[in-house]
């Protein structure tokens, strides 16, 4: 399990790594099952079409994001969730500076190595 201090995490104790330019993500709690992570998202940047094993759930915390899964696109507004199982391609755009939740299981490898 990664925690900063026990059980919980706070922002001051996990780092935000700027992924590429205009998305950023902080790995927040991890357990051997599940990883939430926060992205925040510049107005305008896109993330291309991908996909990986892990089941994704979130959630819009503010902001407007063009969501692609699959072949079915929604606008996501404050308070919209998503689910994406492991496989399905997906792509996003943030139409405005957006903070979203997502919740990978299991936890993405990738993501833990920039962790704490």
């Amino acid at each position: 399990m990664i925690v900063a201090d026990g059980y919980f995490v706070t922002p001051q104790t996990a780092k935000q790594v700027e992924m590429r330019e205009g998305i950023h993500r902080r790995t927040m709690a991890t357990t051997a099952e599940a990883m939430l992570c926060e992205f925040f998202l510049e107005r305008d940047v896109k993330i291309p079409p991908h996909s990986h094993m892990n089941d994704q759930v979130g959630y819009v915390v503010y902001g407007k994001l063009e969501l692609t899964i699959g072949d079915e696109t929604r606008i996501c507004d404050p308070g919209d969730s998503y689910a994406i199982p492991g496989g399905v391609i997906h792509s996003a755009t943030a139409l405005i500076d957006t903070l979203a939740i997502d919740i990978f299981s299991p936890p993405r490898n990738d993501y833990r190595t920039e962790a704490r």
